[in-house]
């Protein structure tokens, strides 16, 4: 199976990616309504019912099978990259599933459940351990960046940008820096351990926005400067 992503130039246009699927190639749509070309047998795809599992953590009910030889096209998101990633028989990266795009066979999915407090932080109860031998598509907003980990020095990483994880990382829920950087800063974690996290390279930052735009001075520092300011002062 080869994909291709494809970039439009200009403003606001969007991102397509292109598969192409030899003969006894098959893969597995999570959002197959993204899907905007086909050129293949009809039967070639076959949509089916998610588990109770994936319904609930995709908020999908349908997922599409497709299987070569054929070439499709999807649609991705304004500000969204595509990433095709190997998973290997002793893989132990944890997932969040929200951010699957598709699989092929051999991939087998199990749920992780979070600790308690990381639940409340995180605003999620469990992630997605993938293992067996096979190709995942990762739905990232900007580019995935691969982040080595070590066993003592910790890396401190924004919580939402977290997209897999080591399973034997050590994790904390924390802010870092002196006392102003700390209370204005998003919750990170803090992580030590072998391997790498998987790490989204953007977040939508209204904030930055309306200051490149010309918000004014006095406004941003007080936003900086009062506890909570960015939530009040708008």
């Amino acid at each position: 199976m080869q994909v291709d992503n494809e970039e439009q130039s200009g403003g606001e246009a969007g991102r397509v990616a292109r598969f192409t699927l030899a003969a006894e190639d098959k893969v597995s749509m999570l959002h197959p309504r993204q899907i905007i070309a086909y050129r293949g047998h009809p039967q070639g795809r076959a949509d089916r019912f998610m588990n109770l599992k994936g319904m609930y953590r995709k908020k999908k009910l349908i997922l599409a099978d497709l299987t070569g030889p054929c070439e499709f096209m999807t649609a991705l998101p304004h500000g969204f990259c595509l990433r095709s990633v190997t998973i290997e028989g002793g893989s132990d990266l944890l997932f969040e599933f929200r951010h699957l795009f598709y699989y092929t066979p051999g991939i087998r999915m199990e749920h992780k459940l979070l600790q308690f407090k990381k639940m409340i932080i995180a605003r999620d109860w469990m992630k997605m351990k993938l293992s067996g031998t096979g190709e995942v598509g990762l739905l990232t907003y900007g580019p995935l960046y691969e982040l080595e980990l070590h066993e003592q020095e910790p890396l401190y990483v924004d919580a939402r940008c977290v997209v897999a994880m080591p399973e034997n990382a050590r994790l904390d829920l924390c802010v870092y820096g002196n006392h102003l950087a700390s209370q204005h800063m998003n919750y990170h974690w803090s992580m030590t351990g072998r391997g790498v996290a998987l790490v989204q390279g953007s977040l939508p930052n209204h904030e930055l926005e309306l200051e490149i735009h010309g918000d004014g001075i006095v406004k941003r520092v007080l936003r900086e400067v009062i506890p909570f300011g960015g939530v009040f002062i708008k």
